[in-house]
């Protein structure tokens, strides 16, 4: 019988919560957005990631979403389909007493179906990579009025896979790879 390991641990890479390490989740699938990977996004989020508003769709161990508020993000909604997940988020936020963190156990595609509210500056889009969801997720954030006017989009997918097509009058700004992920980010169009 194998034996089972124990899921690991999340580092904080930068900001005020710098170096910290967070619970994961015991979840089939669940891989946090890797901490090289992270600082290169955040190195490009620099300029905008201060009291931004952000959505971290398919959140995971919420990685992405906790770095953007260790780094100065005034809000954070999480979006998490799986109940363990979304409950070692909600304590790891809890531990950080993170303000500004908003935990939904929800799924994502469901979450994009209803009216926004307030729109987004950053998304951070990190589905799992055997759902291939990236399409329809940017194409419901782009027509559901989720994006503020030149909203950022982070998206991370299987590099083995052909790259998502962005809705029209995105643009692709930077993009590159590491080991078996393609990360990029996208400028949206124009939103009122």
């Amino acid at each position: 019988m194998a034996k089972k390991t124990r899921p690991g641990r999340l580092r904080i890479v930068a900001g005020k919560w710098r170096s910290r390490l967070l619970d994961i989740a015991d979840v089939d699938g669940l891989r946090p957005t890797a901490e090289r990977i992270r600082e290169t996004l955040f190195n490009w989020l620099a300029p905008t990631i201060a009291g931004s508003r952000c959505l971290d769709l398919c959140a995971g161990t919420g990685a992405l979403g906790l770095e953007a508020l260790s780094r100065g993000a005034k809000q954070v909604v999480f979006v998490e389909k799986s109940p363990v997940a979304a409950r070692t988020l909600r304590a790891n936020a809890d531990l950080l007493e993170a303000e500004g963190a908003e935990i939904r156990q929800d799924d994502a595609l469901g979450f994009l179906g209803r009216p926004p509210g307030q729109p987004f500056d950053i998304i951070f889009l990190d589905p799992p990579f055997a759902a291939a969801m990236h399409g329809e997720l940017c194409r419901l954030l782009d027509e559901n009025a989720w994006l503020r006017r030149g909203s950022l989009v982070y998206i991370e997918e299987d590099r083995a896979t052909t790259p998502v097509d962005l809705p029209q009058g995105w643009d692709l700004t930077r993009s590159k790879t590491a080991g078996n992920v393609r990360y990029s980010l996208a400028r949206t169009g124009d939103r009122a």
